[in-house]
């Protein structure tokens, strides 16, 4: 078992569309959910009825104090914006939005959906406001945070799960192609029930294959993340790349 033995799990960004996936798959196992949102009232147009929606903006520390109390669980589906100056910059929602949500979610579990792509810092998508720069040194906030965590790297995202597709995860950042959303999904839930799945950062991919995948084997074949991977974010605050 892993770090979610009852609720309330909080799913920011629960009405994008990875996260409104994450929240019907908590509900499927009868776990309690909170929704938050920047835009409640766009977002109570997709969240479930009966599931608590509060707004939060990851940016604004404020206000995830209440959305964040007494949570078992935390995952972080958040588009990042690609400004390079502004409120929408990646900084802002990447690495000081996942500073706050640390700082407010305590000891839960923090699943964080990032991407692939983040340590090639010369690839196109680091143009837009520093994208990747700033999601590795979000990630490496919680690496050298101290609670359990798992970091899920989703390559190209697409709205449907083929047939005859299964899912493949790696480690190293060194892959590319494309994932279901609703894999993605998947690998966020089952992640809060693993052991496994702490302290872990993953690339996930769909390959051809079986689709009845095991997650238990699929997490059981990664190996923990190494100490010290924090250091990134020192760089970047002095400047390097």
């Amino acid at each position: 078992m892993g770090s979610v033995e009852q609720g309330p799990v909080t799913v920011i960004g629960g009405a994008g569309r990875v996260g409104r996936r994450i929240v019907r798959r908590l509900l499927e196992r009868g776990v309690p959910v909170r929704v938050t949102s920047q835009d409640v009232r766009r977002a109570g147009r997709t969240v479930p009825d009966g599931v608590p929606l509060e707004h939060a903006d990851v940016r604004d520390a404020a206000t995830l104090a209440g959305p964040l109390d007494g949570c078992r669980a935390v995952v972080f589906s958040v588009e990042p914006g690609s400004a390079s100056r502004g409120p929408d910059r990646p900084e802002t929602t990447m690495f000081q939005g996942v500073r706050n949500v640390l700082d407010a979610a305590g000891a839960a579990h923090l699943v964080l959906v990032s991407q692939i792509y983040v340590t090639r810092s010369d690839h196109p998508m680091n143009g837009s406001g520093r994208l990747l720069d700033w999601r590795l040194a979000g990630e490496d906030l919680i690496r050298a945070g101290g609670s359990p965590y798992t970091i899920v790297r989703p390559s190209w995202l697409t709205d449907t799960r083929g047939s005859g597709q299964a899912v493949r995860l790696e480690q190293g950042d060194t892959g590319d192609g494309r994932i279901s959303r609703e894999d993605v999904a998947d690998a966020c839930v089952h992640a809060l029930w693993s052991s496994a799945a702490i302290g872990t950062t993953f690339e996930i991919y769909n390959v051809a294959g079986p689709s009845d995948t095991n997650w238990d084997q699929l997490f059981a074949q990664l190996r923990p993340d190494p100490e010290g991977t924090g250091s990134t974010i020192r760089a970047r605050q002095n400047g390097g790349r």
